[in-house]
């Protein structure tokens, strides 16, 4: 259901019941259609690498239509010191390159690690919602200062850093060619136009201090530092752009460090649910194994899910959309990897609880008569659960790092009454650089 035909359809409901629109009827109405566009986003809607890159290439001279850029340097207290404002097309090309790379790096990193595809809750695609502001900033084509100046705004309330920063906005329309069934574009047959804004957020330091060349006198002095606009820490592309077509109802968000997500900024500024960061979702699928084995989490056992979860990551590794694992892959992963049936009895409770701790459940209502919403719907990128260049084994004081493909060089055993980890060596062995006999 697009945007705009959602929310005639609410009005439509608020005027048949003759109800307000904040009523509760309504809100648990939102609260139903939510739940199922959530579920239906989260296993169909994501972006994929060749959804991202295709826009990517269009930050190229050959390729390039943006039409508008607008942004804002605000210093260490916060305050706006410099605005651009121009047509893309008529910068100068080597400064069109600079911006050119900040743009390919907006758009760069692992999916869903760096990359991450978030749907708008149903409420912010009203009047005074995030999606809305969005969209009609889109809409305006960044040509209506007042609104554009209410963006920085928002920007400067929600974006939490001491420094300096610039705040960059780029409009842009890119007519999608069609293809062929076997792939071949076809640039005279395009179907749709997608209509896109694109937000970077970019530090600006000081160059570094130190000596420096000047041919007019032929000697060195100490250089002049300058202010320097650095690559994205954050950013977003608005709308999405899924399966080559406009998704009104998602936004990609980019984060320069997948741990570091900014949470006030997309709460203010995108307002939809904050991602789950790669390490905890790591820890997610941790807590989810040691819960379910409990004393079956032995060596043998894990080494096998390790295995198996890195099979399957090799098996997709050219599948443009990243391997994701649901509570029933999962399930399904582990019973492979020798967990006996019985373990796996209250799996799902135990999967639902670990969901729980990483996005919390928000009520529908403060009336506690309302029942609870289901539990969250939590998106494990295989990527960030399993070290396919690694396997692992830790201890307090020991550290043992093995080739994935051969694991079966470790095995544990217990010695003397003593449990230990014992290592195959068919092959010479140094320590630190040295080989020992």
């Amino acid at each position: 259901m697009a945007g705009a035909t959602y929310q005639v359809f609410i009005e439509n409901l608020t005027q048949s019941l003759k109800v307000a629109p904040n009523s509760f009827t309504i809100k648990f109405t939102i609260q139903f259609l939510e739940d199922a566009r959530t579920l239906k986003r989260i296993e169909v809607y994501q972006m994929t690498k060749k959804d991202v890159l295709e826009i990517r290439h269009r930050f190229s001279p050959a390729t390039c239509s943006i039409g508008k850029i607008c942004g804002c340097y605000v210093d260490g207290d916060r305050k706006k010191v410099a605005y651009i404002d121009s047509a893309f097309l008529s910068l100068p090309e080597e400064e069109s390159f600079k911006y050119f790379d900040i743009f390919k790096k907006n758009l760069s990193g692992s999916i869903g690690k760096n990359l991450v595809t978030m749907p708008f809750p149903t409420e912010s695609e009203f009047d005074d919602g995030t999606q809305s502001f969005l969209m009609k900033l889109r809409k305006s084509e960044l040509r209506d200062p007042a609104l554009v100046e209410e963006f920085y705004d928002k920007v400067i309330e929600s974006y939490d850093y001491t420094g300096n920063y610039l705040i960059l906005l780029i409009h842009d329309r890119y007519d999608i060619p069609g293809k062929t069934s076997d792939g071949i574009t076809m640039d005279d047959a395009s179907d749709e136009v997608y209509e896109y804004i694109m937000c970077s957020i970019c530090h600006v330091n000081l160059s570094k201090a130190g000596l420096s060349y000047f041919d007019n006198d032929n000697t060195f002095h100490n250089r002049v530092r300058d202010w320097i606009v650095d690559m994205p820490d954050i950013g977003f592309l608005f709308p999405a752009f899924i399966d080559r077509s406009t998704d009104i109802h998602n936004v990609l968000y980019y984060t320069k460090n997948a741990e570091d997500l900014h949470f006030s900024f997309i709460d203010g500024i995108l307002g939809t649910g904050a991602p789950v960061s790669a390490e905890n979702q790591k820890e997610t699928f941790q807590t989810i194994i040691t819960e379910t084995l409990g004393n079956n989490c032995d060596y043998e056992v894990v080494k096998s899910i390790h295995e198996n979860l890195n099979e399957m990551i090799t098996e997709q590794k050219d599948n443009p959309e990243p391997l994701t694992l649901s509570k029933t892959s999962i399930k399904r992963l582990l019973s492979e990897s020798g967990v006996p049936d019985e373990k796996l009895e209250d799996f799902d409770t135990k999967f639902e609880d670990a969901a729980k701790t990483v996005v919390p459940v928000k009520p529908v209502s403060n009336d506690a008569s309302v029942p609870e919403p289901p539990a969250p719907k939590v998106t494990l990128y295989a990527n960030n659960l399993a070290n396919t260049r690694a396997f692992e084994v830790k201890t307090p004081d020991v550290v043992i790092k093995v080739n994935p493909d051969r694991t079966d060089l470790i095995e544990t055993r217990e010695i003397d009454g003593k449990k230990c980890i014992v290592i195959e060596i068919n092959d010479e062995v140094t320590v630190n650089g040295i080989v020992v006999k």
